[in-house]
């Protein structure tokens, strides 16, 4: 009894152990039937490339399935090698163009600039200049420039300005000037080949000029008359903000203003003559100045501050050795006028 019993027991871990080979053994074979059904993909990123193997068939749930996202502008190809399928991701490429002048903003997937310029519909022409070859692949950050350039002959009329040229006249009071001859611009006759990019002259090269007007000199007398007193108050210049009201009624503009130290000279004086530092006759209301702190050729109007003398308007014109800085000295005719004169503080306007 007690053999049965355990010849019986023995079968029934035999037939145990037997399902559980079974079980192994299909189990296997599912995973076989299974991985026999499923498709092995290469995905190609860029530098970046990624193995996955799916019962996916669509590429973008493939992708998705990947953890590789695609943006808006973003495209793929796919195509089967040697048995396993590959997917290529072309990531959108942000590109300017610059045509004609006027700038866009696109995007493209790796195309050439002549593919990228003719699926916008933006025609070259041979008057263009194209930044970069038309086989030149685009590239992220890319800035395509398409510039016209054009060359047109052109006539045209030119001014020629008219110099100004100072004379002493006695007939006119000191410290005044009066206009003797109006001046007037001339004109050329030009002819000329003129570049132009996107409508943007860039150069010309002149090719003839014809003198058609020839300019007139105009020119101004300053005075060497006698001078109004100071002292009358109807002689005296009326000073406003930015203008001078003459008592003739002139009026004169000015930019900015100085307080200087003033002498006076003459052209007895030793080391003087008739002749100035700058090649001019010597006259009232020439100054001798350091050019270095006004320049030569500035028009002022110069009155003393304690209201004796109006020297009026002059012209920095000359020089001298003790003339330094804030310093000037004033030209008289006389040596009793730079005795009477002495030494003053006096306020400078510059003639605009």
């Amino acid at each position: 009894m007690r053999k049965s019993k355990h010849r019986a027991m023995q079968r029934k871990l035999l037939l145990l152990r037997l399902g559980a080979v079974v079980m192994t053994l299909v189990l296997a074979l599912l995973l076989l039937g299974q991985t026999a059904f499923a498709t092995t993909y290469v995905i190609t990123d860029g530098d970046r490339v990624v193995t996955y193997t799916t019962f996916a068939t669509d590429p973008a749930e493939v992708l998705g399935q990947a953890g590789l996202t695609l943006s808006e502008h973003d495209t793929y190809t796919t195509q089967a090698v040697d048995g396993a399928e590959t997917i290529t991701i072309r990531r959108a490429q942000k590109v300017t163009i610059e045509y004609h002048g006027q700038i866009t903003q696109t995007t493209s997937s790796g195309e050439t600039a002549g593919e990228l310029l003719s699926r916008l519909n933006l025609d070259v022409s041979g008057e263009d200049v194209v930044s970069h070859g038309m086989d030149v692949e685009t590239y992220d950050g890319m800035v395509l420039r398409v510039e016209r350039t054009v060359t047109v002959r052109e006539t045209y009329t030119a001014t020629v300005p008219h110099e100004v040229s100072y004379c002493n006249d006695a007939s006119v009071p000191a410290g005044m000037e009066d206009v003797l001859i109006e001046g007037v611009d001339g004109e050329l006759l030009c002819t000329a080949d003129v570049t132009y990019v996107n409508g943007i002259e860039i150069g010309r090269q002149v090719l003839s000029q014809t003198q058609t007007k020839a300019p007139v000199t105009e020119i101004i007398g300053i005075g060497t008359g006698a001078a109004p007193e100071a002292t009358d108050p109807e002689a005296m210049p009326v000073i406003s903000d930015g203008y001078i009201t003459l008592p003739t009624g002139e009026v004169l503009t000015y930019t900015d203003t100085a307080t200087i130290r003033a002498t006076a000279y003459t052209h007895t004086d030793a080391g003087c003559d008739f002749t100035t530092a700058t090649g001019t006759t010597v006259h009232r209301g020439t100054v001798a100045v350091d050019p270095r702190y006004i320049p030569y050729g500035t028009r002022m109007f110069i009155v003393s501050n304690d209201g004796a003398y109006v020297y009026g308007i002059s012209v920095a014109e000359d020089c001298g050795g003790d003339i330094k800085g804030d310093r000037m000295d004033l030209y008289f005719p006389t040596f009793d006028e730079c005795i009477q004169f002495g030494r003053r503080v006096c306020t400078i306007y510059f003639l605009g």
